[in-house]
């Protein structure tokens, strides 16, 4: 079924059309899931990191400071060289760039990792986080040697502990105090999802659904 749902999603990612006529550059679409898609992110992405980087919810809720985009260039090619971490971009069935996904701080020994989620600011609050967070632990533990995914954030931050524990996250623990941000002390949440408990989920998997709008 994956590779069916494939082809008509490449056909659709690959056949925009600039207004001078010219096709658009294809996104390496890699994996799939219910609605939503990645890419592997790319130095030319950086621009469109450092608008998702500047947005003041963000910076509010979880203390992400703007950047130069010299900076987050560096920074994409810097990660891209990591064997610990794989950096995805979030996109919609029609190839439309929502977000930013990661899987980092892999460890294969222990079959640990980390996951980290940040959306456009348009297209919160619609279900393409969830969908997210399904797809990049369909595979870590699918297609990974996985057996604990962690996400961690302030116990403020109400939208994305919604999204983590609709997709399976048990909050494990709070950090007291544990992080600076505009001069107050925030706690921090820490969420895991093990193998064991993903397995029991009775939703489909990534391979077992295909992309559909939304």
């Amino acid at each position: 079924m994956i590779e069916d749902g494939a082809g008509a999603v490449d056909a659709r990612l690959t056949g925009e059309q600039l207004e001078d006529g010219d096709a658009e550059s294809p996104r390496e679409v890699c994996w799939r899931g219910k609605g939503v898609a990645f890419a592997p992110l790319d130095v030319d992405d950086a621009e469109l990191i450092q608008v998702w980087r500047s947005d003041p919810v963000a910076a509010h809720e979880i203390g992400m400071w703007p950047r130069s985009l010299s900076a987050v260039r560096e920074r994409i090619e810097r990660d891209r060289d990591e064997h610990d971490r794989d950096d995805f971009l979030v996109l919609l069935p029609d190839g439309t760039p929502i977000g930013h996904i990661a899987l980092t701080d892999q460890d294969m020994v222990d079959g640990t990792a980390e996951i980290m989620l940040m959306l456009d600011p348009d297209h919160r609050g619609k279900g393409y986080g969830t969908d997210a967070v399904d797809a990049l632990v369909d595979l870590a533990f699918g297609e990974l040697p996985m057996h604990r995914v962690q996400a961690v954030t302030h116990t403020t931050n109400g939208g994305a502990l919604g999204v983590l524990a609709r997709a399976g996250f048990v909050q494990e623990g709070v950090r007291r105090s544990a992080c600076l941000h505009r001069g107050r002390r925030y706690d921090v949440a820490v969420l895991a999802l093990l193998r064991d408990e993903w397995q029991a989920l009775t939703r489909p998997r990534s391979w077992d659904v295909l992309i559909t709008d939304q």
